[in-house]
């Protein structure tokens, strides 16, 4: 047994991010571990790196027991993380990078000649084709994913973590990834590769962990499985919500995006009628994000955009507001909270010209103005002048909802990025409820984006299947659910597989 993880729980305020997890890797095993969005999965990964300390349960590394580790000691531990953002530095070689941080050093001097020789008999070990001398900033995707497998191995891992490895990779890259896991498994080592892709789960795993609400759902060896096996284990139960308001087709579309074409996207055309709401639905990677931030004109873009029937001419979010647009990034934290603000204060920051007179702020009614807006998204606590990183990840994303839908602002079209990344499930269905009823009762065109095919069946009246910036197909009514989703979403990986049977076949 190389790694053992039992009971292991997390929370964060009132969220539950892990229940009382129980995984169990051996050595020579490559453990896919499964998950929709919110599952759990990067909570488990970061605790078993040290970035998170778990509330209770405990980690066993090559038969030594830990309540909870840090950084350092889950390197020394034997557990390394290859997460899907590498941690190398471009300007460095690829030597320098190997050794960053861990140097071999003889009589208080760095050893470049040991170095190097290392260095080299690890790539060999990897199949790499990469210089040691090579400016890692000037290495392909796959051959800096080599460098950083490299670097995990330099340290003589017990366990190793692949977190979304071939994200970024092209279907050449993915087979030699896929061959160094296998060369990797043969020599002994336990692997947790985390993935979406559910050929590279049939191709490489041997048992699988399904995690849902931070709770092992499935746990079992996959000798045998089918596809149709691995997707029932994923698949949730659609969520009970109110029911969708009418569509009626034969209104104008309020979103009419055509030709829309920019950095990795395109061309897309899609629609979204008054009090629709349509589901962008792909995996990381797909164009889900890029495409609603060039429509809300934060990237250079080419095509048109017509919101009311007005042509959108100049590709800024200053234009993209003033058309009656707005956007809700998935990354709160970094994009659209500013934590050390009131709660007031992120909420009403936009409407606070409209609110003020002559020039100045209405105190009283900015106040009014949050006690609706609070009610109506059941914000906890309705705090005013609390900051809004009081508040759990839940409510700091209704507080983001609440800038463009307090009814002071004209925003027509809504713009969703992960609407519920990283919140519960009570917050959830809060946020499910508030989308659904701004459509159907002020009839404003909803789009958002989602790496989760529950959240799609729950949100959307239409969902459009995005891979590689484009559009593969559209589902409703009875034919969408979360089997067409995935089977729709993994079609192409199918073409993946064939390609990299065949660089197999030729390597062979």
């Amino acid at each position: 047994m190389a790694l053992r993880v039992t009971g292991l729980r997390k929370s964060f305020g009132g969220v539950h991010a892990l229940q009382g997890v129980d995984l169990t890797i051996e050595a020579g095993e490559v453990h896919a571990l499964l998950g929709h969005n919110g599952a759990g999965k990067s909570t488990l990964i970061k605790a078993l790196g040290g970035a998170f300390h778990p509330d209770g349960g405990t980690i066993e590394v090559g038969g030594r027991s830990y309540a909870g580790l840090t950084p350092r000691q889950s390197i020394d531990a034997g557990i390394a993380i290859i997460f899907q953002h590498l941690s190398l530095v471009d300007s460095l070689s690829v030597v320098d990078n190997i050794f960053l941080g861990q140097e071999h050093r003889r009589l208080g001097i760095v050893d470049r000649r040991a170095q190097r020789a290392a260095a080299q008999q690890l790539l060999d070990r990897l199949g790499a084709t990469s210089s040691i001398d090579s400016r890692v900033g000037d290495l392909p995707m796959g051959q800096k994913q080599l460098v950083e497998i490299a670097k995990a191995l330099s340290r003589d891992p017990v366990v190793l973590v692949l977190d979304e490895p071939t994200a970024a990779l092209s279907s050449h890259e993915i087979g030699a990834l896929e061959r160094t896991v296998r060369s990797l498994q043969e020599q002994g080592l336990a692997i947790c590769y985390v993935t979406h892709l559910l050929g590279e789960v049939e191709r490489l795993a041997d048992r699988m962990t399904v995690l849902r609400d931070g709770q092992v759902h499935v746990a079992t060896s996959l000798a045998g499985k089918t596809r149709r096996d691995i997707i029932e284990a994923i698949a949730e139960p659609p969520a009970d919500l109110p029911p969708a308001g009418p569509i009626h087709d034969a209104d104008p579309p309020q979103l009419l995006v055509r030709g829309l074409t920019g950095p990795g996207i395109g061309p897309v055309d899609l629609e979204v009628r008054p009090g629709e709401i349509v589901g962008l639905y792909g995996l990381i990677g797909s164009g889900r994000t890029r495409t609603l931030e060039m429509i809300f004109g934060r990237r250079a873009r080419q095509g048109s955009i017509t919101v009311g029937g007005r042509e959108v001419r100049r590709a800024t979010p200053r234009a993209a507001l003033a058309a009656g647009l707005a956007l809700v990034p998935g990354d709160r934290g970094r994009q659209g909270l500013f934590a050390s603000l009131t709660a007031l204060d992120n909420a009403l920051l936009p409407a606070q010209a409209v609110l003020s007179r002559f020039g100045l702020r209405r105190r009283r009614a900015e106040a009014e103005a949050f006690e609706r807006l609070a009610a109506s998204l059941a914000v906890h606590p309705a705090t005013p002048n609390a900051p809004a990183r009081a508040f759990s990840g839940g409510n700091q994303q209704k507080l983001l909802l609440g800038r463009w839908i307090n009814g002071i602002l004209p925003t027509t079209v809504l713009l969703l990025d992960e609407p519920t990344q990283g919140v519960d499930v009570r917050a959830r269905h809060e946020i499910y409820k508030v989308v659904r009823t701004i459509a159907s009762e002020r009839r404003t065109a909803v789009l958002f984006a989602s790496t989760d095919p529950e959240e799609i069946v729950a949100l959307a009246d239409r969902a459009l299947v995005m891979q590689d910036g484009r559009v593969l197909g559209e589902l409703a009514g009875e034919a969408l659910d979360e089997d067409a989703l995935l089977h729709a979403i993994h079609q192409s990986d199918t073409d993946i597989e064939t390609e990299v049977q065949s660089d197999l076949q030729e390597l062979s």
